[in-house]
């Protein structure tokens, strides 16, 4: 209200006038921003892109965008990868809830046994091998896959 005179409502947000649009990526706070998303936006320093802060979780989610037209200077051909649905050993994640939340690893494998975890529950797990060599044990619900 304070900045715009008027209320959010809970529908589609990012449209509103305020003269500066902001996307925060992923690396907000002490989160690391994941190494390809850096090295994708880094590639295009400097040229002109277009931004919709537009976001909608409810009935179809929406989130906000970054286009930069053309090809990027160094890429010869351009594939998109089929989404998958599912993880694989190999596949980087984040984790999204504490003791490791924020933190970046890679899928080391998927035991397809429940596994008892510190709430005392059984769920399905993936062990995760962090940056620095170390593995631990993950509910597969408490992830998030990245794009590579």
């Amino acid at each position: 209200r304070q900045l715009l005179g008027y209320d959010i409502g809970v529908a589609v947000t990012g449209t509103e006038q305020v003269g500066i649009t902001l996307i925060v990526t992923e690396g907000f706070g002490m989160i690391p921003m994941a190494e390809y998303t850096f090295k994708l936006l880094h590639s295009r320093n400097g040229e002109k892109a277009s931004v919709s802060g537009a976001t909608q979780i409810r009935a179809g989610v929406m989130r906000p965008e970054i286009i930069v037209p053309g090809f990027p200077k160094n890429v010869t051909e351009c594939k998109k990868d089929q989404d998958r649905g599912w993880i694989e050993p190999g596949d980087p994640i984040r984790i999204i809830r504490e003791p490791h939340f924020g933190v970046i690893g890679t899928v080391k494998s998927l035991p397809p046994e429940l596994t008892k975890i510190g709430s005392e529950s059984y769920a399905r797990v993936l062990t995760v091998e962090l940056a620095g060599g170390e593995v631990v044990v993950v509910p597969r619900a408490n992830i998030e896959v990245l794009e590579k």
